[in-house]
């Protein structure tokens, strides 16, 4: 449980007990954020360079950020902030020693001791350009402050963000056609919903004019004043928007060769013997220093660094709350619990749905090539379901069904986790949600939109072709379509969890190729060499050509008709077919069995991959 830790006027009304408090608003009120303060020591990161040499990225960083206080960590390009910001945050933990609030990082394990109260924003904005500001905004209210508030009192405290940080004119606009301060500003917004006490920004200012700049900023200063720790990396800011950094920690190859005020700058270069000009940016100045333009000064400005404090008097905090006090107001508690498992999975549910179904080219425009290729494969295999002389034909549909639905299915779901990863990663960094609860919504989301693409291509592509009219027949066909989509689906979530795109897409085609060899199509299963059987009996394309060939023609179908015109109709016995492509009698179940086995031990094992490139994105 938690409270709420912004303050917003409810439009719930208590009992009134006198004609005055019946006029007072309500305000949903908490106490002032928790301060935390980060300081960390001694902190050192390497990594592989090369085969077997290595590079020391940190190289025993120490530093204090405050509560109440906006700290930048700046420094040249390769300098090692981003790294540091990744070290405090408890992104980066491989490679890593040194200690976060008096614990070693290798025994918390990063930075556990505020993770769960902190929020870090990346450096894109990963806002789903399908969903409206508003949307987005309620979704993370239901992620993060569960059914303990009504939907009205959730809605005030959105409206009360978004006025805060100046986006109530793009309440309903898309996030795809925001500007990018805009953007930077929501992404801010999403994670101000829980009041986080400590929040990480990587080059929040990244792609901005100076006006947006200076607007973020000035954003995360103003919430600084409220109690939070806000900590964010910077690579060089004009002079009015460094001016209102309250902490600056800079860093040069991998060392700290300052960290105070602003303020504090000009004193400092002057006393390292490095005055900086008249007129010149402090900021511009101090990064020319420590990219070693005017000479190694490194050494000089570290020892300069730690030998005096050059941070100032500690910033005011402002109680968020204190605006109200004066407006005759009454004040309510509100306790918070945090959503469970089973609420975040309906949210999720209900973004997923809404996603696909806006996403006209994975809905819309998937579902009617889908409805066309259909007619078209129909009508290039005409009459082949009941003419006695076409029945090879009619097993070579088979074969195509397989493939034109494998690919489909596979190729999409390789881009799927990788188009999303940036996403995933942040929400559950600022613990959205559990990756578990994510799988298993995205597995209910698009399950049965997969199932009805297959439904519209195989309805279109079997009457066509003049397939045998039974209703039993036809659910066992279908079935056996969707199956092979689904199992499909999976090998490319597979392979978009453990290659990148790229590799995966090319594996995948090779992959399709390889299944259509051993399948029963090109060689026969009966005609197959035995030390190769093997292949064939681990191909999930096997098992659905087969499942195909035996719904068709299995189970005592009659004998087909023989066209006056040919002499002779070889396979117009279904029996003799199934005879000789060895797929006898019998099998169809167990065809079923082992696709819905293969399905399922896939789906687990793209769960365990996707954990594990979450986890590796994340360290």
């Amino acid at each position: 449980m938690a409270l709420l830790g912004e303050c917003c006027s409810a439009a719930l009304q208590p009992a009134a007990s006198s004609s005055h408090s019946s006029h007072r608003a309500v305000y949903l009120q908490v106490p002032k954020n928790k301060l935390i303060d980060i300081d960390f020591s001694d902190v050192k990161f390497t990594v592989k360079d090369g085969r077997k040499g290595t590079k020391d990225v940190l190289r025993g960083v120490s530093g204090r950020y405050l509560s109440g206080e906006l700290t930048a960590i700046m420094g040249p390009s390769g300098a090692g902030k981003s790294s540091l910001l990744n070290v405090v945050t408890g992104v980066q933990v491989s490679g890593v020693t040194g200690t976060v609030g008096g614990v070693s990082i290798s025994e918390a394990g990063g930075a556990s001791g505020f993770r769960k109260e902190s929020c870090y924003i990346t450096q894109d904005d990963m806002l789903n350009p399908l969903f409206t500001v508003h949307e987005i905004m309620t979704m993370a209210a239901d992620f993060k402050l569960g059914s303990s508030l009504s939907t009205k009192a959730k809605q005030l405290v959105i409206e009360d963000i978004l006025e805060t940080l100046g986006l109530t004119g793009t309440r309903e606009t898309r996030c795809c056609r925001l500007s990018g301060g805009q953007r930077k500003r929501v992404s801010i917004a999403l994670e101000l919903i829980d009041n986080p006490p400590v929040m990480f920004l990587d080059e929040p200012t990244t792609g901005l004019d100076s006006s947006a700049s200076a607007q973020v900023v000035s954003t995360l200063k103003a919430l600084a004043r409220g109690g939070r720790t806000i900590v964010c990396t910077i690579h060089q800011p004009s002079a009015s928007v460094f001016e209102l950094f309250d902490h600056v920690h800079v860093i040069a190859k991998g060392r700290t060769v300052y960290q105070g005020s602003a303020l504090s700058v000009v004193p400092f270069l002057q006393e390292a013997e490095l005055p900086c000009p008249k007129y010149h940016n402090p900021a511009d100045f101090l990064m020319d220093v420590a990219s070693g333009e005017l000479g190694d000064h490194g050494t000089n400005l570290e020892r300069l660094a730690n030998a005096k404090e050059w941070r100032g008097e500690r910033s005011i905090i402002k109680d968020p709350t204190q605006d109200f006090t004066d407006k005759g107001t009454r004040k309510a508690m509100v306790l918070i619990r945090k959503p469970t498992e089973l609420d975040r999975f309906w949210v999720l549910l209900h973004r997923s749905m809404i996603q696909l179904y806006r996403d006209w080219t994975v809905t819309h425009l998937k579902l009617a090539l889908h409805f066309v290729v259909g007619i078209i494969f129909g009508l290039y295999f005409a009459d082949a379901g009941w003419d006695g002389s076409k029945t090879i034909s009619n097993f070579g549909f088979f074969m195509c069904t397989c493939v034109y639905l494998g690919y489909t299915s596979m190729m999409p779901a390789v881009l799927r986790f990788p188009q999303e990863m940036n996403t995933l990663k942040k929400e559950q960094y600022n613990n959205w949600y559990k990756l578990r609860t994510y799988y298993i919504a995205f597995i209910v989301a698009n399950i049965p939109v997969q199932m009805v693409f297959c439904t519209v291509f195989t309805s279109m592509a079997y009457f066509i072709s003049s397939q045998v009219a039974d209703w039993t027949r036809f659910v066992m066909f279908l079935s056996m379509c969707q199956l092979l989509s689904i199992m499909s689906e999976s090998i490319g979530l597979f392979l978009g969890t453990t290659c990148n795109p790229v590799n995966g897409t090319f594996l995948g085609a090779i992959f399709i190729a390889v299944c259509m060899l051993f399948a029963g199509f090109l060689v026969f299963l009966a005609h197959m060499p035995t030390y190769l059987s093997w292949a064939a009996d681990l191909n999930y394309m096997r098992y659905a050509l087969e499942g195909l060939s035996l719904s068709v023609y299995g189970y005592g179908r009659e004998t087909l008709e023989c066209p006056r015109t040919e002499i002779y109709c070889h396979f117009r016995v279904p029996a003799t077919l199934l005879s000789e492509v060895g797929m006898e009698d019998g099998r169809y179940w167990i065809d079923v069995s082992a696709l819905a086995a293969m399905i399922v031990l896939l789906r687990l094992v793209s769960f365990v991959t996707l954990k594990r490139k979450v986890s590796c994105n994340t360290r």
